[in-house]
């Protein structure tokens, strides 16, 4: 479980970082930004820092915020309500991430897991993200990825974002945050 005091400081680090990269936002967006620690309580390692500009029952827009080396875990977006799952672009605005997909494993992958996780990782065909590089992950596809060693910003462009609907390789996930005071 986050902390309001914890929230507050990723909130100020991930609109610094956004500011460092040239990404504006406004006043309530920076007080609106979602930290998501996926209820692994390790959120400098697994976590995500979110900006949700629009999201509407058509299209979505997002700020994917991530801290150095920090993990969005593994997960898919399934078909829901006659739909057939989250189709998104990933554009990666500024810093290095590694997406992983089906398809050959690479060899010497950049990415780091923690070892106590690696069992709930299991794709692991790397495609490395840097500015202006993008990549549109179809629907129910699996992935993750990682934000290289200075972080990274990724602008997220898709259908209809249901978050609570994501299903995620590890059992432990819980992808709606919690906040105690």
């Amino acid at each position: 479980m986050l902390s309001r005091a914890t929230v507050a400081a990723a909130q100020a680090r991930a609109a610094e970082m956004l500011k460092s990269a040239g990404v504006v936002i406004s006043d309530a967006e920076r007080t609106q930004i979602e930290i998501a620690d996926f209820g692994l309580d390790r959120l400098e390692t697994i976590g995500l820092e979110i900006v949700v500009y629009v999201n509407t029952d058509r299209y979505c827009a997002k700020e994917l915020v991530m801290f150095e080396r920090q993990i969005c875990p593994q997960h898919r977006h399934p078909p829901m309500a006659g739909e057939p799952g989250k189709e998104e672009t990933f554009r990666c605005r500024w810093g290095e991430v590694y997406l992983y997909l089906p398809g050959p494993a690479t060899p010497n992958p950049r990415a780091r897991v923690p070892e106590d996780k690696h069992d709930v990782f299991t794709v692991w065909h790397e495609l490395v993200l840097r500015p202006g590089d993008q990549y549109t992950i179809a629907p129910n596809t699996p992935h993750w990825f990682q934000a290289g060693d200075e972080g990274a910003i990724v602008s997220e462009f898709s259908s209809r974002s249901d978050d609570a609907s994501d299903f995620f390789e590890d059992p432990a996930i819980d992808r709606l945050p919690k906040i105690s005071d």
